[in-house]
């Protein structure tokens, strides 16, 4: 075989050490926060529809390149790319130790609001919960190395921009970091269909940190230990669990009701 039939067979590839973002949201988020672009791949035949996109974007650094739509579907998988595609650096996790020294940093006047993601390997669901805890205000997602979904470009896509602004930090043992996090007078509150205490009845105004647990699986048997609260959503209808992401913007948001309330 041919390097060229090879080629075409892998399909078209990231620059290296770059990592494509593609979307119109993810790519305006991108903009906003002033993440170098390297290259900017545009659907031929868009016309004026991405024109200011594509300005912005050149103006920032970008080299532009229409690409036709094939390239652009098999380059993200089928993926809604909208007929954009940026190549940037790859988003990093940040490390625990990074995490107890914001935590020091932290003053009386705003608790830490920490979301734990324990198990969560969908990365649309990855993406969803860190829009929901940049848009309520968290201040960091934490997740394990092990069983958790990458910070790759779908999650940059289902994130529209909040990927590139909350911090994530990846601890190597979950329930060691939470340990670690009660020590530092940051309360737990997991989640549990079973509970019989209400989100709603537990106070998230003190320095918290919110576990959600894995579609089906709930939390571990270990990251269940460290909580000192369990509490659920009431559920009024038929269904008996909402989707992780939903139930995560839920809680955030009930967080975010009671702090505005005591401040």
């Amino acid at each position: 075989m041919s390097a060229v039939a090879s080629s075409k067979r892998r399909g078209p590839r990231a620059p290296d050490g770059l990592e494509p973002v593609f979307g119109v949201h993810a790519l305006e988020g991108l903009l906003q926060r002033g993440v170098p672009l390297s290259e900017l791949w545009v659907q031929q035949g868009t016309g004026k529809r991405l024109q200011a996109l594509v300005d912005q974007a050149v103006e920032a650094g970008a080299r532009v390149k229409p690409q036709p739509r094939e390239t652009l579907d098999r380059l993200t998988r089928g993926a809604a790319h909208q007929g954009v595609v940026a190549f940037c650096p790859p988003l990093t996790a940040e490390s625990e130790a990074s995490l107890m020294l914001r935590l020091n940093a932290w003053s009386a006047d705003e608790p830490p609001l920490l979301l734990v993601l324990d198990g969560v390997t969908d990365v649309h669901n990855f993406g969803a919960c860190l829009r929901s805890a940049e848009a309520a205000g968290a201040h960091g997602v934490l997740v394990a190395k092990d069983k958790a979904a990458p910070l790759n470009a779908t999650v940059r896509k289902v994130a529209c921009g909040a990927a590139e602004t909350i911090p994530v930090y990846q601890v190597t043992n979950l329930a060691r970091a939470l340990a670690a996090l009660k020590d530092a007078g940051v309360w737990i509150t997991g989640t549990a269909g079973e509970s019989r205490e209400s989100v709603y009845d537990v106070d998230l105004t003190s320095p918290t940190a919110l576990i959600m647990g894995a579609e089906g699986k709930g939390m571990r048997r270990l990251t269940r230990n460290a909580c000192d609260y369990l509490a659920c959503l009431p559920m009024a209808g038929q269904v008996s669990s909402l989707n992780v992401s939903v139930a995560t913007g839920i809680c955030l948001f009930e967080a975010l009701r009671q702090r505005q309330l005591a401040s």
